[in-house]
């Protein structure tokens, strides 16, 4: 049977007296009708909803609004709609084929369903800061064409004995009734090990509450959770997700094609193609900025191109951690890194400085290699 998870959420819906839920799940299903080509269906089903008390309905035409904390009243979860844009995140061929097969799940439900095969829609990435866990959420929502709950880890953690576990379930239970994605984010906020001596019986208690609230949701719930240190989850985590993702460092081919994009008309292919090596070991957010850092540093100097060696220095010190340097360190740290790039009339230009001065810079710093190599 066709929208079978739909028609029986809505079912559920009122067997619970939930009429939030029925009406969610009822205007899901007109959405998927619409998408199939089946308007008259979708208008039937639109049509009964006009019918139904006005009281049931907000302002906004949701239900229920977003769930808070009882004690700060702060909502425990951020909602979004987000829209596909393929060029906001570059991943592998083989993290490309995983997620397309988990939106292609989620589509295909009913026949999951009828097959008797067991899905779960749930999804763990985990990897290093800065590499696209967000923002690849984000755009699993929009190809669901679902809303993103994302949840506020600093509302739902309480300090309040038992207040955190409740904010939990109370969350779980709110994304239970309406069609979304939730996105659990800085999930080793709530996920810790338990066999962690330094973590308090309430917080071990949380984690037991988190995969209760996870073994408890049905097939029509999908959740993602996001962790840049996997190394802290709580070993019973892991196998609650379907699918298990590590997004990771951009590979100089996913560089390549970042660059190209948020350079655009003002580099060329092979000027990217000079800064890729310099790229090696940063995350793709590090690219992305340094990189439109240098396309705003050629808008204000109105240029219509960027200046290739303000970029590379930009990735360099970007390796380098960002840390303070002194203008003679930071020219042997970019004549040490990219030496066909950085020549000393290079050098001169970036830095404004004399090339009777950076001659004199490096000269000391071959003097001073001598130096330790004959002692």
């Amino acid at each position: 049977m066709d929208h079978l998870p739909e028609v029986l959420k809505i079912l559920e819906g009122a067997l619970k007296s939930n009429a939030q839920m029925a009406v969610n799940y009822a205007n899901l299903l007109a959405e998927k009708l619409d998408r199939e080509g089946s308007g008259q269906h979708a208008k039937l089903v639109r049509d009964k909803l006009s019918r139904a008390p006005k009281q049931l309905f907000s302002t906004a035409g949701v239900l229920n609004p977003l769930p808070v904390d009882s004690e700060s009243r702060f909502p425990l979860a951020d909602e979004t709609r987000p829209v596909v844009d393929e060029g906001r995140i570059l991943m592998n061929a083989q993290t490309t084929a995983l997620v397309n097969e988990f939106v292609a799940c989620v589509h295909k439900a009913d026949d999951l369903i009828a097959a008797g095969v067991g899905f779960s829609p749930s999804i763990l990435l985990y990897g290093p800061p800065g590499c696209g866990k967000t923002v690849l959420a984000n755009q699993i929502a929009a190809k669901l064409a679902l809303p993103l709950l994302t949840a506020r880890c600093d509302t739902l953690v309480s300090s309040f004995l038992g207040a955190t576990s409740k904010n939990i379930r109370t969350l779980f239970e709110h994304a239970a009734g309406r069609p979304c994605v939730l996105f659990l984010d800085e999930f080793d906020a709530l996920a810790k090990a338990r066999d962690d001596k330094q973590e308090l019986g309430e917080l071990k208690r949380v984690v037991v509450s988190l995969l209760q609230n996870i073994d408890a949701q049905s097939h029509n719930t999908v959740v993602l959770a996001a962790t840049n240190h996997p190394q802290l989850l709580d070993p019973a985590v892991w196998r609650r997700f379907a699918y298990r993702i590590e997004i990771g460092l951009p590979d100089n081919e996913q560089i390549s094609a970042l660059l190209n994009s948020r350079l655009g008309n003002y580099a060329t292919a092979k000027e990217s193609e000079t800064v890729v090596p310099l790229c090696s070991g940063l995350s793709g957010a590090l690219i992305e900025q340094a990189a439109h850092d240098s396309v705003r540093a050629a808008v204000l100097a109105n240029r219509k191109a960027i200046d290739v060696a303000d970029l590379a220095r930009r990735l360099v010190r970007a390796q380098d951690g960002g840390r303070p340097l002194n203008l003679e360190d930071e020219m042997r740290l970019l004549r040490s890194r990219a030496p066909n790039l950085f020549d000393y009339r290079t050098l001169h230009s970036l830095f404004g400085v004399s090339m009777r001065r950076i001659t004199q810079v490096f000269k000391e710093q071959k003097e001073d290699a001598h130096e330790r190599a004959a002692a």
